[in-house]
């Protein structure tokens, strides 16, 4: 597709932007990496949209896939430093679906226990910056 203005936030939903894919790297990021354990983690995704998925995410160079078994032939997939980076997305989501949406589940510290949230930060300054400086403009 091919867009008059390159935005950031258009690119990423291309990439990450439907029902599933999100919801893959959640999974990813805590320790599924096999194609049956994300089916069984990713409630309802169907095998062949988990497979799709996974091709895309491999393609963008999000996940990276390993074999472990030759005979027969048997992979998991690892998240790479870029796929990594979407953690920062899903824990933002988190925090939204934590105040806004029925939930099971939250965001806290491994370690502590506590909750977390999304923090902008310059690392040129390297300070935080509140939400109400954040803009997306031309570069």
């Amino acid at each position: 597709m091919t867009r008059k203005v390159r935005c950031p936030v258009a690119a990423t939903l291309d990439v990450v932007g439907d029902r599933w894919t999100l919801l893959v790297v959640r999974d990813l990021l805590r320790g599924q990496a096999r194609f049956t354990e994300l089916q069984a983690s990713v409630e309802g995704i169907p095998a062949s949209v988990l497979s799709d998925r996974l091709k895309l995410l491999e393609r963008e160079g999000v996940v990276a896939r390993r074999f472990y078994s030759d005979h027969p032939p048997r992979a998991e997939y690892v998240l790479t430093t870029k796929g990594h980076a979407l953690g920062v997305v899903v824990g933002a989501m988190a925090t939204w679906g934590e105040r806004y949406a029925e939930h099971d589940l939250s965001f806290v510290d491994k370690e502590c226990g506590h909750g977390l949230s999304v923090v902008y930060h310059c690392p040129t300054c390297d300070r935080a910056a509140p939400r109400s400086r954040a803009r997306i403009v031309p570069s």
